[in-house]
């Protein structure tokens, strides 16, 4: 039999990864906290918990048993006609930490669908009340998913153009910054007041795949309340930056406005399986209350609320609502910033920022913008490999998104890596 390499290489299409010219995939047999075990016995820190997912460590040992017990009981039910223990805990826990006007969970499948799902709760919530709003507005940059309609909602380029033809029409507004902020909130106003728009979607505070872009709540608070001044939906992204990454349980906590639709999905599960959740206030739910068959919301996933993933979320929201984990967060959100400050005003850093456990180090690259396809990232991906560290890059800025396990010897270790790549420009 061929090694696993070769198969891996003949058989498998990995996710944003090129066919031909790209990197061998590294098998890892193995993960314990925050490092990943390759096959030869290479320990590598995971420095951005594994596409953001893993917030207490890999092979939890307490999610592991919550799993474990679950299966033993009930791996799956349809969630149509009927419900189990594992989802109405999972609610009753996710109500009691996301924003106060939320009175309704729907279940999906992942970040994509978690979007979908507020997408079309929006379309449908102004079609059921006999509304014709049909746009939506969204701020460029974005990346909100995969799937159709969080495709159109996000920014446009090489991630949707071979779709464009088939993505829904969205009016974009510039990225919020302090220099632009009047223009911006102008025209939001003038956007908003042509009276179709049915949603405003927005990743709160941190823009994750456009390179951690970050600005301000007191920005997006204006928007939000424009938005609802004109009975615009307001829809929050939080698949990224829920469950503690921005220094709070959700960015959406920063703010003084709440959004009608929350999605969310990554962290949840603590990294352990795959689950995505739609969260909605009241307002947004009594448009589907209705004995009209038609007003239903007819959408659902084979796999929705599925017992184990639910479990494993359970068992996550026990350790992340912990003090323990709580001090975590606080820990390596101190110790993001003191590096900020240390690496301020250096000569090869563009510009260099954290907000919680999210830390960006966005370089110069000869040219006026930042991009995802800058060829730096041919350069910082292998460089820190090398030193068993997996960082990621996001074009030509380096991010630090530990789960919340890290220890600051293994903090310091990256932090020093970062200064060593920087000496190599």
């Amino acid at each position: 039999m061929k090694d696993l390499s070769q198969l891996d290489k003949e058989l498998i299409w990995h996710p944003f990864t090129p066919l031909k010219d790209g990197n061998d995939s590294i098998v890892i047999r193995s993960g314990q906290g925050v490092y990943l075990e390759t096959l030869d016995g290479r320990k590598i820190i995971d420095g951005i918990s594994s596409w953001w997912v893993n917030l207490h460590g890999h092979s939890n040992p307490h999610i592991a048993q919550a799993i474990y017990e679950q299966a033993k009981t009930l791996e799956h039910v349809i969630f149509a006609g009927f419900t189990h223990e594992p989802a109405i805990r999972l609610a009753n826990n996710l109500k009691s930490i996301l924003p106060g006007n939320v009175v309704r969970i729907f279940f999906s499948d992942d970040g994509s669908t978690s979007v979908e799902v507020g997408l079309k709760l929006a379309f449908q919530f102004w079609h059921n009340k006999g509304v014709p709003k049909k746009k939506v507005i969204a701020i460029r940059g974005a990346y909100h998913g995969d799937t159709f309609g969080s495709m159109s909602v996000g920014e446009r380029g090489m991630f949707t153009d071979p779709f464009k033809p088939f993505l829904f029409d969205v009016v974009f507004i510039d990225f919020p910054t302090v220099e632009n902020e009047a223009s911006l909130l102008k025209r939001f106003g003038e956007i908003i007041d042509s009276g179709d728009m049915a949603a405003f979607i927005f990743e709160p505070l941190v823009q994750g795949a456009a390179g951690m872009r970050m600005y301000s709540a007191e920005i997006l608070n204006k928007l939000i309340k424009k938005a609802h001044e004109k009975k615009v939906l307001c829809i929050a992204d939080e698949v990224f930056t829920g469950f503690g990454r921005t220094g709070k349980m959700f960015a959406c906590d920063y703010l003084d406005e709440e959004p009608d639709i929350i999605c969310v999905s990554k962290g949840i599960t603590g990294g352990a399986l795959p689950l995505g959740v739609t969260a909605c206030s009241q307002e947004v739910v009594h448009a589907f209350q209705s004995s009209e068959f038609s007003k239903t919301f007819f959408h659902g996933h084979s796999y929705t609320a599925n017992p184990i993933a639910c479990a494993a979320a359970n068992a996550s929201f026990e350790l992340l609502t912990a003090a323990a984990c709580q001090n975590a967060i606080k820990r390596i959100s101190d110790l993001h910033r003191s590096f900020v400050s240390q690496m301020i005003g250096h000569g090869k850093i563009k510009d260099i920022r954290s907000l919680g456990t999210i830390l960006a180090v966005e370089l110069h690259t000869g040219q006026e913008e930042s991009s995802y396809a800058s060829n730096l990232r041919k350069k910082i991906y292998p460089f820190f490999l090398e030193r068993a560290i997996l960082l990621r890059p996001l074009g030509n800025t380096i991010y630090v998104l530990p789960p919340y396990v890290i220890q600051e010897s293994e903090l310091s270790r990256i932090y020093s890596s970062i200064e060593d790549f920087l000496d190599t420009l």
